[in-house]
């Protein structure tokens, strides 16, 4: 058959014309000859409809342009390619839309100006203004927080928000950090997260959390209420040397509400339950740890000396094991003397 249109010889596609007649006489995209995309100046992510999205100029483009022009639903297996000069306010960009009709595969070109504008999005505005819904507190019990304890655990604190916000959570977001009575205090943009976060915080550094809320008005005809996440730490910490009842025992970790210690008198591993610590005795941690000379050992004792006082005195061995290095540490408590666990040892 004969294409009416260009009178050659072939398959006539529709209304009595070939493929490359139909296609030239017939659009299957149309859009607009400017387009304003809207992005964050602050933190650079890109509005679409009613949402806020953290991507690339590219891929921005592409989901305007898709949104904005009409593609004939005729066409399959859609392409979108661009071609621009990412430069100033007003980009001029090229695009090729390539699709399939009906098995031809077709390309359609068109020009437009994209005019960058600048609006600052719901989540910027919110930490601008000083937004939080919960404040998650840092204490510990009987005693203040160490400064190293605070700044790990503000370190914890930042990169768990972070963690967050890499896989979706875009809103959540710290509003200020406070040194406060003795603890740090972090406002967080989000009450859901701030009790995930203490949770994560209570697994590696023990201690006992409590949550309160607070109603601080009405907004859209709905109460408002502010929630509270108290991180309690132990008054205990790893690396402390406690007592519990007639025994005596050195904290080597803890992890959420289980401590894990050794008794000092047989090295024998122990791990307890973070409430029935509550009435130990806390003598302090490493400063407690003093280096002895090696003088002799015999099967279940070892002879010391004291550097300073040039005093030997005799230990029992907690268990079956031979030392081998010239400095054997010890530790004293109260008028109690343990030889303490190290690297250098053997089993006999």
């Amino acid at each position: 058959m004969f294409c009416v249109e260009c009178g050659k010889e072939g398959k006539i596609f529709r209304n009595g014309v070939c493929i490359s007649c139909y296609l030239k006489n017939n659009s299957f995209t149309k859009g607009p000859a400017v387009l304003d995309i809207y992005t964050c100046p602050n933190c650079s992510s890109y509005k679409y409809k009613n949402t806020w999205l953290q991507e690339s100029f590219e891929e921005a483009l592409k989901r305007y342009i898709k949104d904005s022009f009409q593609i004939s639903s005729e066409l399959k297996k859609v392409r979108i390619e661009t071609d621009y000069d990412e430069k100033g306010k007003n980009i001029t960009c090229k695009v090729t839309i390539s699709g399939f009709l009906e098995g031809h595969e077709l390309s359609e070109k068109c020009s437009l100006i994209v005019r960058i504008r600048g609006v600052v999005c719901d989540v910027c505005s919110k930490q601008f203004g000083g937004y939080f819904e919960a404040t998650l507190q840092v204490r510990a019990d009987k005693r203040r927080p160490t400064k190293e304890e605070l700044e790990t655990i503000r370190l914890n604190v930042e990169n768990l928000v972070e963690s967050l916000r890499a896989k979706g959570n875009r809103g959540l977001f710290i509003t200020d950090i406070a040194e406060e009575h003795g603890g740090t205090d972090f406002y967080l943009s989000e009450k859901g997260s701030a009790y995930t976060i203490a949770k994560k915080i209570q697994e590696k550094f023990g201690g006992e959390i409590k949550q309160s809320s607070k109603n601080i008005g009405m907004k859209d005809s709905k109460q408002i209420f502010r929630t509270t996440c108290l991180i309690r730490l132990p008054a205990y910490r790893k690396g402390d040397f406690i007592s519990l009842g007639n025994s005596y025992f050195y904290i080597s970790s803890i992890s959420g509400n289980k401590v894990h210690t050794f008794e000092l008198s047989n090295w024998t591993e122990k791990v307890f339950d973070g409430k029935d610590l509550h009435k130990a005795s806390i003598y302090g941690g490493k400063e407690l740890i003093k280096e002895m000379i090696f003088v002799s050992q015999s099967k279940d004792e070892i002879q010391l000396m004291d550097p300073k006082m040039y005093k030997t005195f005799e230990i029992k061995k907690p268990k079956k094991v031979t030392f081998k290095s010239n400095i054997v540490k010890i530790v004293k408590i109260e008028d109690k003397i343990f030889l303490f666990p190290e690297k250098n040892i053997t089993d006999k």
